[in-house]
C-alpha cells in the first residue's frame, strides 16, 4: 500500500513549516476545560500542601527535638496501638460487613432496604461526640451490651475493646458502602451461570462474586482503616486510656503545649503518608485482571 506524505507536517519529514502553523496547532491542542479543572482541583490540594509545609518547616528546623519525640517509646507504642486497633476494627467489618453489603446489593428496592441503608449511613451524619456517646451508652458497664459482656470479663471502658468498638462504629459506613458498590458491579448473570452448573449460593459468592470484588474490598478496608485510626471524639468518650495517637496528641497539647504535640503530629503525618502511599500503590495490582468484567 502506498502512503501519502501530508504537506507541512514535521513528523512526515517536511522541514519547511511556517510559524503560524505551529501557533494554530498549539491553539487546537489546548483543552481549557482540563486546564481549569486542574487549577480548581489544585487549589484543594494546595491547601493540604500548604498546611503540611507549614508544620514541616517548623519541625525540620529543630530535628533533634523531632527525633527525640518520634523515637520515644510512648509515641511508638501509641502508633502501633492505633494502627492495630484500627486493623482489628476493619477485620470485624470484613467479617460482618461483607455479608450485609452483599444482601443490600442483591436485594430489590423496598422501604425496608431504604431504612437499613439509612441506618448504615447514620455514623456518617452524626457529630463525633454523639457517635461516641452512643457507643458509651451501649458498651458501658451498665449498658445493654456492656453489662452482660463485663460479667464474662470483657470490659470496654478505658480498655482496648472500647477503642475498637468506637472505631468500628464510625468506620462501618465506609466499608459497607464501598463493598456494596463492588458487589453491584458484578453482573448477576455470572452468578446465575454458576448456579446452573450446580454451585450453591455460598459457593457462587465465594468463587465468583467475592473474587471479582476484591479491589472494592481492599479500597473499602483502606478507607475504613483511615477513618478508624483518625477518630478522636468517639474513642475518648469510652476509652481515654490506653492512649491512641489522637488522644496522646490531645493530652500532650493540654499538658506540654504546642511544641511537643506538634512534633507528635508531624511524626504521625510522615508515618501515615508512607503507609497509605504503599497501600494505594497495591490497589493498582489487586484485581486488575477482573476489571474487564
Amino acid at each position: 500500500m502506498k502512503t501519502q506524505t501530508v504537506s507541512g507536517d514535521p513528523l512526515r519529514g517536511d522541514s519547511e513549516v511556517s510559524p503560524s502553523w505551529w501557533r494554530a496547532r498549539g491553539r487546537r491542542q489546548v483543552d481549557w476545560c482540563t486546564v481549569w479543572f486542574c487549577i480548581m482541583g489544585g487549589l484543594l490540594v494546595g491547601v493540604t500542601v500548604l498546611a503540611l509545609a507549614n508544620i514541616a518547616t517548623t519541625e525540620l528546623a529543630d530535628p533533634a527535638h523531632l527525633l527525640e519525640v518520634a523515637l520515644s517509646s510512648e509515641v511508638i507504642g501509641s502508633i502501633f496501638l492505633t494502627f492495630g486497633a484500627g486493623a482489628s476494627a476493619v477485620l470485624l467489618l470484613i467479617l460482618f460487613g461483607t455479608p450485609l453489603a452483599y444482601v443490600l446489593a442483591r436485594s430489590r428496592p423496598s422501604r425496608f432496604k431504604g431504612v437499613v441503608e439509612s441506618i448504615v449511613d447514620i455514623p456518617l451524619i452524626l457529630p463525633h461526640t454523639v457517635a461516641g456517646l452512643l457507643v458509651y451508652l451501649l458498651f458501658m458497664r451498665r449498658g445493654w451490651l456492656g453489662a452482660p459482656l463485663s460479667e464474662i470479663g470483657i470490659a470496654f471502658e478505658d480498655a482496648l475493646p472500647g477503642t475498637i468498638v468506637a472505631m468500628l462504629f464510625v468506620a462501618s459506613p465506609f466499608y459497607v458502602n464501598t463493598m456494596r458498590e463492588g458487589f453491584e458491579k458484578v453482573p448477576v448473570h455470572l452468578e446465575n451461570v454458576a448456579r446452573t452448573l450446580g454451585a450453591g449460593t455460598f459457593t457462587t459468592f465465594r468463587t465468583v462474586t467475592l473474587p471479582l470484588s476484591l479491589r472494592h474490598m481492599y479500597s473499602g478496608a483502606i478507607l475504613a482503616w483511615g477513618r478508624a485510626i483518625g477518630e478522636f471524639a468517639g474513642v475518648i468518650m469510652i476509652a481515654y486510656y490506653p492512649f491512641i495517637i489522637s488522644t496522646l496528641i490531645y493530652y500532650s497539647f493540654t499538658t506540654d503545649g504546642i511544641h511537643a504535640s506538634r512534633s507528635i503530629a508531624f511524626t504521625v503525618i510522615l508515618v501515615s503518608f508512607g503507609v497509605f502511599y504503599l497501600l494505594r500503590r497495591m490497589t493498582r495490582y489487586l484485581g486488575r485482571y477482573d476489571d474487564r468484567v
